[in-house]
């Protein structure tokens, strides 16, 4: 049995895991933040100057090299921020789940420990439920990890396919732009 040491541990041991996951996910708002600021800043910037170019334009032709010009940068500055935004949010998973992982871990060789204690101390006759439940663990066990494997493929396989289709869209909008310009 579990002694009010040990209870009072494992609950420290949570609230510390709980307010490492927060400041995790705090860090990845700050970044958010961060980034955010930093497009509004060149955005505001780069407005001012198209401002500028557009007012000081003499003829349609000279418009519509202007407007070419402009598209093109635009996509891949969409692409490269959903990229950014992508990385945060990768990241701070990244982080998370390693966190959460060891603690799992963690909580796997303690319940375990427990139940090997309780198999030592049970009564004589219960070895069959004994091994049934060392059976249980293992297959749950064995399951956590199957899972954990498809979710890293899962991620690495839509990392894949969102990069291949970020490119395409810039690729896309670049011959678009061409052709306008043409």
């Amino acid at each position: 049995m579990l002694t009010p040491e040990q209870v009072l541990a494992s609950h420290k041991a949570n609230v510390e895991t709980l307010f490492g996951l927060t400041n995790k996910a705090f860090e990845g708002v700050e970044k958010l933040v961060e980034l955010n600021l930093q497009v509004a800043r060149t955005a505001l910037t780069e407005v001012a100057d198209t401002t500028t170019s557009v007012l000081s334009v003499k003829d349609a032709q000279e418009l519509m090299a202007l407007q070419a010009a402009l598209l093109q940068p635009s996509a891949e500055k969409a692409a490269s921020y959903s990229r950014h935004v992508y990385d945060i949010a990768s990241g701070t998973s990244t982080e998370v789940a390693k966190i959460a992982e060891s603690q799992f871990a963690d909580a796997q060789k303690k319940f375990n420990a427990l139940v090997e204690s309780t198999a030592k101390n049970a009564p004589a006759g219960s070895e069959n439920v004994v091994a049934l439940m060392k059976s249980a663990i293992s297959a749950a066990n064995n399951a956590f990890e199957s899972v954990q494997k498809a979710a890293k493929q899962a991620v690495d396989v839509a990392e894949a396919n969102f990069q291949a289709a970020t490119t395409q869209a810039v690729k896309a909008t670049q011959a678009t732009t061409r052709k306008k310009a043409a």
